[in-house]
């Protein structure tokens, strides 16, 4: 009996070969079509833990808003928003009268006290499409929004490069910095997440010695807050040793000289302004009595905040003043890489040391995410679940406290 492919130029032996190449054929592809799935999942982890998390907060906002009687974009262009709004809409001097200090009080100047890193870029978004176009809030939340993923890839990069870090690190870290207690301000139209996205890449650029990233990115970050004083202290240090080693040629010092002139040339601007040299902090001062006095408020403010427990919000304050103070000797006995320990003890030591607005400590303490390096390396170290199940636990306890603020809370935040 005659095989089918007999008399027909075929054998058994190429119909073998064939199906053998055919099979293997389709394991390429399908191997091809899983490297492509976990590359464009590896390349987009950082933007979907971010903004899942940050949608997460929202969620929450929007509930606790409807159960208090308030509006969800009211409620994320409040506060500092209104200023840097109105400033991305007239410039500083078509700030609408009604706009006041913690006084009550407004003069000519008083809007100069806010950075104008933030509302230029507002500003710029919105003429995009023309008059009557996205609108200032669209586009500062927009902005907002992007800042963040910008700096979720940052921060990614940074779990990757420290010592003892990794790929998980870097995921870690970015959930966590989603996940701070008042973190919320990082989806409000608030300048703290363009400057965190500037901060983190000048922390990647002196890590890697890629001393004119860091420079440009510090520059651009004393533009945005005056937090930019922390950063250009450990990117100057750092800069100053390499070039005492004679390491990496020229790049260190023009990453050295640039890094201040963002934030030294703003503060000149408002001294020249106000016909003060110290034009900035008076401005600070007079309008929402902040000032340097050693920490004496901050401690005044938290022996009264336990001692009546006057709201959740004052005590939770406390309660992260203490874990920050705690973070920041975790990154010391652990040996995370000193420009980052300098960085983050500067912002404390800005946000601690000075008065004012105690209600707003928690907030001012977001900058200083290499604070959460330790926890970041502890929980990449556990099991999957122990640290997936722990990262939920935070990010709905984030999402509450952070609509708590803006929604419960009367004062400013």
């Amino acid at each position: 009996m005659r095989e089918p492919w007999e008399g027909i130029g075929v054998s058994a032996t190429d119909v073998t070969r064939a199906e053998v190449e055919d099979a293997s054929a389709e394991v390429a592809a399908s191997h091809d079509s899983e490297w492509t799935v976990r590359r464009v999942g590896t390349l987009l982890a950082p933007a979907l833990l971010f903004l899942g998390i940050r949608e997460l907060g929202l969620l929450v906002l929007t509930w606790m808003a409807s159960r208090n009687s308030h509006s969800v974009t009211e409620a994320l262009r409040s506060w500092d928003g209104q200023w840097f709004l109105a400033i991305a809409d007239g410039g500083y001097g078509g700030v609408p009268a009604g706009l006041v200090d913690a006084f009550g009080q407004r003069s000519a100047e008083t809007p100069l006290a806010f950075f104008p890193g933030y509302p230029t870029v507002v500003r710029w978004f919105a003429a995009i499409d023309g008059s009557g176009g996205i609108g200032l809030v669209t586009s500062a939340l927009t902005v907002t929004v992007v800042s963040g993923v910008v700096c979720s890839y940052g921060l990614a990069r940074l779990g990757t490069t420290i010592h003892g870090g990794s790929r998980r690190v870097g995921l870690v870290l970015v959930a966590l910095f989603a996940a701070a207690p008042m973190s919320i301000v990082l989806s409000m139209a608030y300048s703290e997440a363009m400057f965190c996205a500037f901060a983190v890449w000048s922390l990647v650029g002196v890590l890697e010695r890629r001393w004119v990233l860091a420079g440009v990115c510090c520059t651009l970050a004393g533009l945005v807050r005056s937090t930019g004083a922390a950063l250009v202290l450990a990117l100057c240090i750092a800069a100053a040793l390499a070039i005492f080693a004679r390491r990496d040629g020229w790049r260190p010092w023009v990453g050295g000289l640039v890094a201040p002139v963002g934030l030294l040339g703003y503060l000149i601007w408002v001294g020249t302004r106000t016909g003060e040299w110290n034009g900035w902090f008076a401005l600070q001062e007079r309008g929402w009595g902040t000032g340097f006095d050693g920490g004496a408020a901050t401690l005044r403010f938290s022996l009264e905040a336990l001692s009546d427990a006057r709201s959740v919000l004052e005590v939770a304050t406390v309660a992260l003043i203490v874990v920050a103070v705690v973070l920041l000797v975790l990154m010391i006995t652990m040996r995370v890489e000193w420009p980052l320990i300098v960085y983050a003890a500067a912002v404390l030591l800005m946000d601690l040391t000075s008065n004012g607005l105690m209600n707003s400590k928690a907030r001012l303490m977001v900058p200083a995410f290499t604070l959460l390096i330790p926890i970041a390396i502890g929980l990449a170290r556990r099991r999957r679940s122990t640290m997936v199940v722990t990262l939920c636990g935070l990010a709905v306890a984030s999402s509450w406290f952070g609509a708590y603020a803006l929604t419960s809370w009367s004062y400013a935040i």
